[in-house]
Formats: structure tokens, C-alpha cells, sequence
């Protein structure tokens, strides 16, 4: 157990890559088994620094109602996307960038809030200005932008607010 830490920053990472670089080789030798453990334990000892801060996670059953509140938004988004590609013309669409000012601040939720929205079909994050206070947004299609702003804020933002920063 001595600097165990040290050799293991993260054991789930470790875990990680270990069971994929079997799955990718299907083998079970030596070598392989060998190879699998070195880059188990150097890939996170070098990328260490890159990782972002410790997650400290809140409210984990608001953090699971917000995945449910993300799987049917992306249900509804794709089926929207589908039926306005199939029904309306270019000139019947409303695409824009639409600039949403944030209270999140803490880097994990807004890298949470940056998978939301690049996962979520017709919307793509644009650019976060460098205070982290104004986030743009490209929408596929956005008719009333107020309700657009408003609708991101109540779903996304305040709940990560809670899990992340509460």
C-alpha cells in the first residue's frame, strides 16, 4: 500500500485500459498480459496533468434524473432534426448562433454541459469566452431564442449548478 497512489492515480483508468488493450489484441499471452499492465500503469502517471480537477459529485441522484432528462432530449432532438430535414426547406429554417450568458462555473459541469450540447442532435457548442461567462451555440433551428436560452439554462445548467458547485 506504500505509494500506491503514486503508481495508481486512478485505478478505474488503469482498470480501463488494461480490459481494452486485451479486447483489442484477443489474446491472453504473456506478452500481451505484460504490455496491458505497462501502459495500465504509465498512460495515467503521464497524463496525470491533463486531467481535470477531482469531480466532487454532489447530488447523485439529481446527477441521474438529469442523464434521464438528457436521453429523452436527444430522442426528441433526433426525431425533430429528422422531421424538419424531411418536411421544410433551407428558407423554412431558422439556424443561428445564439449566445447563452452562464452562472456554471466549475470546468467538470461545463465539460458535462459541452457533451449535452455537442451529443444532442441540431445543437453544437460554439465557444466559451475565456471568463466562462457566456457560452454560443449553434442551434439548428431556433424559432423563439429567449425560450431557447431559458430552456438550456433550467434543463442543463441549473441542475449541473447543483451537482457540481451546490
Amino acid at each position: 500500500m506504500i505509494k500506491l497512489k503514486r503508481w495508481l492515480p486512478s485505478p478505474p483508468l488503469s482498470l480501463a485500459l488494461f480490459v481494452v488493450w486485451l479486447l483489442l489484441n484477443q489474446s491472453l499471452d504473456a506478452a500481451t498480459l505484460l504490455l496491458a499492465a505497462i501502459l495500465a500503469i504509465a498512460v495515467p502517471i503521464l497524463t496525470q496533468s491533463l486531467r481535470p480537477a477531482t469531480v466532487r459529485m454532489r447530488r447523485p441522484g439529481l446527477a441521474l434524473r438529469l442523464a434521464g432528462v438528457v436521453a429523452l432530449d436527444l430522442v426528441h432532438s433526433a426525431l425533430t432534426v429528422a422531421r424538419l430535414l424531411l418536411t421544410r426547406r433551407g428558407s423554412g429554417m431558422s439556424p443561428r448562433f445564439v449566445r447563452v450568458s452562464l452562472q456554471l462555473r466549475d470546468p467538470n459541469a461545463l465539460a458535462v454541459l459541452a457533451m449535452i450540447l455537442c451529443l444532442t442532435p441540431g445543437t453544437a457548442w460554439g465557444e466559451i469566452s475565456l471568463d466562462r461567462s457566456t457560452l454560443l451555440i449553434h442551434a439548428f433551428d431556433v424559432e423563439d431564442e429567449a425560450a431557447f436560452v431559458a430552456t438550456i439554462k433550467a434543463r442543463y445548467e441549473r441542475p449541473l449548478m447543483e451537482i457540481f458547485e451546490s
